[in-house]
């Protein structure tokens, strides 16, 4: 089952563009993702730019919008995830409380939906694309040693 790890430092939202992270908080994290690489269950990571540096499409009038970032309303944005395959969910939520996260940070963990999760009509909708190749478990090793 594949997860996805989203990472939510508060007060990331009004953090201006370039905005660099301490590199102690880096090197600790780059231990817990060596962790996850070592286990195995690691598919990708990454960080994210924060907000400023972004911009929003809406299609609230029918017509998309582009806003540049930051963004006002903006209470809770992300970071930065990690995608990994493990067993269960709380497996992912063990993975996830083993992060060297600071008390600004909380980690949102979601399941990937799945082709199978879904029903007749839905993968008939999405007919052509379940086909995209997947990286397969043999390969996310070669890819992440």
């Amino acid at each position: 089952m594949r997860f996805m790890m989203l990472m939510i430092p508060i007060g990331y939202c009004t953090a201006e563009p370039g905005a660099q992270p301490d590199p102690e908080r880096v090197a600790a994290m780059m231990r817990y993702n060596e962790e996850l690489k070592n286990a195995g269950v690691l598919i990708t990571l990454d960080g994210l730019h924060p907000p400023s540096a972004g911009a929003r499409v809406s299609f609230g009038s029918g017509e998309p919008v582009v806003t540049d970032g930051p963004f006002a309303e903006a209470k809770e944005v992300l970071g930065g995830y990690w995608m990994i395959d493990v067993a269960s969910r709380d497996e992912a939520i063990a993975w996830a409380k083993k992060c060297p996260a600071s008390g600004n940070e909380i980690i949102e963990v979601r399941q990937v939906q799945e082709m199978s999760d879904f029903s007749d009509e839905v993968r008939e909708a999405v007919s052509g694309f379940e086909d995209l190749p997947h990286v397969t478990a043999a390969h996310r090793h070669q890819v992440h040693r």
